[in-house]
Order: C-alpha cells, then sequence, then structure tokens
C-alpha cells in the first residue's frame, strides 16, 4: 500500500464492515463475535444504514456505527469507539435500547421484539478490573438465570488484547484492527490468509491507493487527534476541579474540627467555672 492505514479509523472501520460491496465481511464479523451464542450462523443480512463515500468526502455522514438485520428479524449493531469518555457506559447501553425498542412502533405488540446484539470495538480499556478482553452483558438475575433471551451488548477491548497465534475468527479480526496498519500487503502472515482477510486488505487498499479516499481518510485521523487532544485536556481539568475540591473539603473539614475542638473547649471553660463557683460559695449562704 502507498500509504499506512488504521482500519480503526470510523471511515475506513465502516466501509470495511458497512459496505453493500462487503456485505460478507459484515455476515463474517457477526458469526465470529456472535456464532455460539446465535441459535444459528447468519447467512444474509440487510445493511440498514450503508456506507457511503460520497457523503464522507463531503464531510455530512456523522454516523459511522453499522446497523444491520437478518431474515429473522434479529438486530445487530456494530461500532468501534477509540476514546472513553465517563458517559461511554450509558451511550452503550442506550444505543441499545434505542435499536431494541425501535422494532415496534405504538400499539404494536411486543411479541414483534426480536433479538438485539450490539458489538463494541473499544480502542481504550473499559474495564480496567477485568483482564478478559471480551465481556457480554445479557439480563441474568445471580443465579445466571437469562430473565429474556434477546441478546445483549458485546464489549471487545482492543487494548487487552493480544496473541501470536489465532485460534478463532473473533481472534483473526481482532488481530487484524489492531494490527493492519503495519502489515506488508505484499507479504502477510499466515493468519492473514483467508479470503476475508485479503478482502478486508483491499478495502484498506482502496483507502490508501484512492487520493481522495486517502484525503478522507486523513481528515478523519486529524478529527480523532484532534478529539483525544480534547478529551485529554478536559481530563486533566477534571482532575485539577477535582484536587481543589478534595483539598477544599479537607480544608473545610480542618475548619470545622477546629471550631468542635474551640466549642468543646468553651463549654469545658464554663464547667470549670460553675464548678469553681460552687466551690467558693458559703455553705451559709445556701441555708437561709
Amino acid at each position: 500500500m502507498r500509504h499506512p492505514i488504521d482500519p480503526k479509523v470510523d471511515c475506513v472501520f465502516k466501509a470495511l464492515l458497512g459496505a453493500e460491496s462487503n456485505r460478507e465481511l459484515l455476515i463474517h464479523f457477526l458469526n465470529a463475535v456472535l456464532g455460539a451464542d446465535l441459535p444459528r450462523p447468519i447467512v444474509a443480512v440487510a445493511i440498514q444504514n450503508p456506507y457511503n463515500e460520497k457523503e464522507f468526502l463531503d464531510d455530512k455522514l456523522t454516523v459511522v456505527d453499522v446497523k444491520a438485520s437478518d431474515a429473522t428479524g434479529q438486530q445487530f449493531q456494530v461500532e468501534i469507539q477509540l476514546l472513553n469518555h465517563r458517559d461511554l457506559p450509558a451511550r452503550i447501553l442506550y444505543g441499545w435500547a434505542d435499536l431494541y425498542s425501535a422494532q415496534i412502533k405504538e400499539g404494536e405488540s411486543y411479541r414483534k421484539l426480536r433479538p438485539t446484539y450490539a458489538i463494541w470495538l473499544l480502542g481504550e480499556t473499559l474495564l480496567p478490573d477485568d483482564p478478559n478482553y471480551a465481556h457480554d452483558f445479557r439480563l441474568r438475575d445471580q443465579r445466571g438465570r437469562v430473565f429474556l433471551d434477546h441478546g445483549g451488548i458485546w464489549l471487545l477491548e482492543l487494548s487487552k488484547f493480544a496473541t501470536d497465534e489465532v485460534e478463532t475468527e473473533e481472534q483473526r479480526w481482532l488481530k487484524f484492527f489492531n494490527e493492519a496498519e503495519r502489515l506488508d500487503e505484499d507479504a502477510l502472515p499466515a493468519w492473514m490468509q483467508t479470503k476475508e482477510m485479503r478482502r478486508a486488505m483491499n478495502t484498506l487498499k482502496a483507502f490508501s491507493e484512492k487520493e481522495h479516499a486517502y484525503h478522507a481518510y486523513q481528515a478523519r485521523q486529524n478529527y480523532l487527534r484532534e478529539q483525544q487532544s480534547i478529551q485529554l485536556e478536559f481530563d486533566d481539568l477534571r482532575a485539577e476541579v477535582e484536587q481543589a475540591w478534595e483539598a477544599a473539603e479537607q480544608a473545610r473539614a480542618a475548619v470545622e474540627q477546629e471550631r468542635a475542638a474551640k466549642e468543646e473547649a468553651l463549654a469545658e471553660n464554663e464547667r470549670l467555672k460553675r464548678l469553681l463557683a460552687d466551690k467558693a460559695e458559703p455553705s451559709g449562704s445556701r441555708t437561709q
């Protein structure tokens, strides 16, 4: 390739899994991630918001996730998020709930609702206390019993994924997203020697060699860098505010402790004064 292309950049990601010409890649990806949890493999999907190169070039496309459905009505959402923020878990849950509830209109039966699966590829670690890179969240009780088997949310933390030997198709895809930018298309490693991976590399090649597509890619990269800088600056400011707030709380606590100590000392002083006054009062005065 003339230019290295990162498949995690939104316009490339959408072209990989959201283009009509790459529908087979989306099917393969969905089966790779969800296969064990699906009643049967996905054989066909309808992409609800397909990638449109012209919209990207005109910078009018703001929706970069991929939404699709299969012949049984199951709903799928695939999205990549390179930067974490405080409200990301709520955004992920809201996206799943919105896609799930949008299946029926007012007055329609709940029986029309079909399983909905949201898959998020994350560039930064969201769950630092869990060493695993793959997570699935579904409606279960404390004993693991499923309340309603209607899909759920799958998180794939790319920052945690590292393997030399590919054992599953899910691992193949994650390794591709992490390493494809550094691969030589003329000397692809063994794990890339599948029709899906070669097709995915051809998509990257198109961004690399078509000048207008590469300009769109560069623009998206610059935007992501700016967003990262803004996020880092925001995080720094928030840390400073939290530190200032903590210092102010400590100062307030110290003042409150000092005030309480003074009040206690004054109360003790008054008690001692009364005690001395009682001892100094003549005994005869008490009988008059």
